[in-house]
């Protein structure tokens, strides 16, 4: 079972503009995401998805002019020795960095979907897991900027479909990121589980301020409030409260979390397998963080084959959290790319699909009709 082909497919939808969400990183323009299709000498097709990375054609472009001429004629189950290579010859030195990172992951989930699908097994059975219930929270480009009474809305709209515990967009100014968190915690009770997301765009100052707003309403954790790469904040904002800091969605390989771990500050780790080097990386975080008794709760990306493949990893490690649920109100790459990544069930929980590999179906038609916009996705 050889590794006879590698194509990328860079693929774009835009927002509408009554669709489009405000956040800290700025408002949804579009999105994007990278397919990788690898197909085996013997017929069988794998799927995985690497982050665009805010730059979809890059990353489809080392796939298939550097990954491709690295892997061609491999076996297709030797996951680790696929990793190993592109490692030696593009990680380790003079390479791409976190844009092969990106890249290798979606080529990496899409040799597990072969090997779940040549042994007709569904991944979380190939990983050692089992079928067992994964406690979701409504997640993806939603609850964005919004005046508080439609943000409570919206967030309670949320909980009636069965959603335990949501993420709120935080970001904006301090005084109106309380305001909104205040309002969401009045409208829920206590109950129901916040957790929040800065998306990089606090300084020091205004960690200082919000945190003990995030304290007296029960928030379970503040996600990115700085850049991945300044973990002296990190450090020095852990003193600020006892919310627990999150951060991982823009790590990259298990030497960067060895970083983290060994730092103390973060404590939520948040891997995202479209990211940090596939679900072969994210095993070896996942087993990391382990010994440290710290939880993996997965960033996920925007398709339904990380979805899946989400699901089916935190139904085969020791220590996985919350599956982030795409909550967003528009998003064709969960609805209409593939057939459905996860089902809500009433009590907030998601299990993993049944089918061989991640269990999903591609729409080849439908990646054909949405070529790469090319362009920033945040203004």
């Amino acid at each position: 079972m050889r590794i006879a082909d590698v194509r990328a497919f860079p693929i774009s939808f835009p927002y509408p503009e009554d669709g489009q969400v405000a956040l800290g990183i700025g408002r949804t323009v579009k999105r994007d995401a990278v397919l990788v299709k690898v197909v085996t000498d013997d017929g069988i097709v794998g799927w995985g998805e690497a982050h665009a990375g805010r730059s979809p054609g890059a990353i489809a472009r080392i796939v298939e002019t550097t990954l491709k001429a690295l892997v061609l004629g491999m076996d297709a189950a030797d996951v680790a020795g696929v990793g190993a290579r592109i490692y030696r010859m593009q990680l380790a030195s003079h390479g791409m960095g976190a844009g092969a990172a990106i890249a290798m992951s979606g080529l990496d989930m899409a040799l597990w979907d072969i090997r779940g699908k040549a042994v007709g097994w569904p991944l979380y059975r190939l990983l050692g897991g089992a079928a067992r219930a994964i406690p979701a929270y409504a997640g993806g480009i939603s609850l964005g900027f919004q005046p508080p009474a439609e943000l409570v809305e919206e967030a309670q709209a949320m909980v009636a479909r069965g959603y335990n515990a949501l993420k709120l967009r935080i970001g904006d100014t301090v005084q109106r990121d309380a305001e909104r968190v205040a309002a969401v915690r009045h409208g829920l009770g206590r109950d129901v589980a916040i957790l929040t997301d800065a998306n990089t765009a606090y300084s020091l100052a205004d960690a200082r301020a919000v945190m003990p707003v995030l304290d007296e309403h029960r928030v379970s954790w503040l996600e990115e409030p700085f850049p991945a790469h300044d973990h002296r904040s990190y450090a020095e904002a852990k003193r600020y409260g006892t919310v627990p800091l999150a951060a991982g969605e823009n790590h990259y390989t298990r030497y960067d979390f060895a970083r983290l771990v060994e730092d103390r500050s973060i404590t939520i780790l948040q891997p995202d397998l479209s990211k940090c080097g596939g679900i072969t990386e994210g095993l070896r975080i996942a087993a990391l963080a382990s010994a440290w008794r710290l939880p993996i709760n997965p960033h996920t990306s925007v398709t339904g084959l990380n979805m899946a493949a989400s699901v089916h990893f935190l139904a085969a490690i020791e220590n996985g959290g919350y599956f982030e649920a795409d909550a967003s109100k528009l998003n064709p790459f969960r609805d209409r790319l593939c057939s459905a990544a996860f089902t809500l069930e009433v009590d907030g929980t998601v299990r993993p699909l049944e089918g061989p590999g991640l269990g999903v179906e591609i729409d080849e038609d439908f990646v054909a009709a949405h070529p790469v916009i090319d362009g920033p996705g945040y203004v």
